[in-house]
């Protein structure tokens, strides 16, 4: 086999459409631009979502835009309410969270916030608290720890 003699499998490769070249071509004239009209000018380059002069969708509609936060941490939310399931004198551990199916990865940071209540004393092992979830766990008699990693890997 040699390099020259290869060739792409029929059917594989389409001839580029040649506009302009006389009307028995079938792209003769108008070059498939129809007649007159912006698109059919030379140069003509419409920026994305231009409505012919009419205001733009996105400007129509305030709540697109504004400002989003790049650098905004997602929080795995669990709430207190959860964490009632496990047994009194329990360590728990976003290992233990993950087991038990309350939060779906380990690749987001965990967030306790204090939805619901809280009645035996539990070690709760997470990156974030809220204030009010980190006193009804003590008040429950049991301990609230950061976790100083800012997000585990599965």
């Amino acid at each position: 086999m040699k390099l020259d003699a290869l060739s792409p499998a029929p059917g594989s490769r389409k001839a580029r459409k040649r506009v302009g070249r006389g009307n028995g071509s079938g792209h003769g004239t108008y070059s498939g631009r129809g007649s007159k009209g912006q698109k059919s000018r030379a140069g003509h380059r419409m920026i994305p979502g231009f409505e012919g002069g009419q205001l733009r969708l996105v400007e129509r509609l305030p709540s697109k835009r504004g400002f989003t936060n790049i650098f905004r941490t997602e929080y795995c939310i669990v709430h207190l309410s959860e964490l009632a399931s496990f047994e009194a004198d329990s360590e728990i551990d976003p290992q233990k969270l993950l087991a038990a199916g309350i939060i779906k990865s380990l690749r987001k940071p965990i967030k306790i916030l204090a939805d619901g209540d809280i009645s035996h004393p539990l070690t709760v092992k997470a990156h974030k608290f809220s204030a009010t979830a980190r006193a009804k766990i003590e008040a429950a008699g049991g301990k609230a720890e950061e976790v100083v990693n800012a997000a585990a890997t599965d």
